[in-house]
């Protein structure tokens, strides 16, 4: 990028460029890893998310991505995508749950794995999951995502201590924050 300065306000322009590199920076940190979006769902709902893939591995194509699903969602159901398959790994559930319709639940998804496409360093894709989340409100629920590419791979799998900033991680996992249901009878306003 080639920049000229006219004038008398070289240290202005100076100025603007520089809070224009330092934006462009976090932009671009904020946007290069894997996160959820929505990132925000009600306690005891089901939830729709998808996780956003924004490039390769240095260069490389992105041939697989599998994300772990953390410990209190159940009834995961991933999204279907032409040119891939979607494989669930399941863990037993201890102790079991008891569903809405008063079956006992035993079992859980462990894992959702997408493998196939390629998806192109150039290009961007999202991968979607249904999900109920837990009951209790206030907490951060993580998705370590581990990326495969047709050379090399990344570990999305960082988990801030509690208090810190996931985005100041090199290779954070995403996450999704669980609300409390709003008041009965609150109206939006907009």
């Amino acid at each position: 990028m080639l920049i000229a300065f006219h004038g008398r306000a070289p240290r202005r322009h100076a100025l603007a460029l520089s809070v224009f590199v330092a934006l462009a920076s976090v932009a671009g940190r904020a946007s290069a890893h894997i996160t959820a979006a929505p990132n925000e769902g009600v306690a005891g709902s089901y939830f729709e998310t998808s996780f956003k893939v924004p490039h390769g591995c240095d260069g490389a194509s992105t041939v697989a991505i599998r994300v772990t699903i953390p410990d209190g969602v159940t009834s995961v159901k991933p999204q279907m995508k032409p040119g891939w398959t979607a494989r669930i790994a399941t863990r037993p559930v201890d102790p079991p749950l008891v569903g809405e319709n008063g079956a006992t639940i035993t079992t859980t998804v462990q894992s959702v794995e997408w493998r196939g496409g390629p998806l192109p360093d150039a290009f961007y894709d999202r991968f979607g999951l249904v999900m109920k989340l837990p009951a209790t409100p206030g907490r951060t629920l993580f998705f370590p995502v581990e990326q495969t590419c047709e050379r090399g791979s990344r570990a999305w799998t960082e988990i801030p201590a509690e208090g810190a900033d996931p985005h100041a991680l090199h290779s954070p996992a995403p996450f999704v924050r669980v609300t409390a249901p709003e008041a009965a009878g609150h109206v939006h306003e907009h």
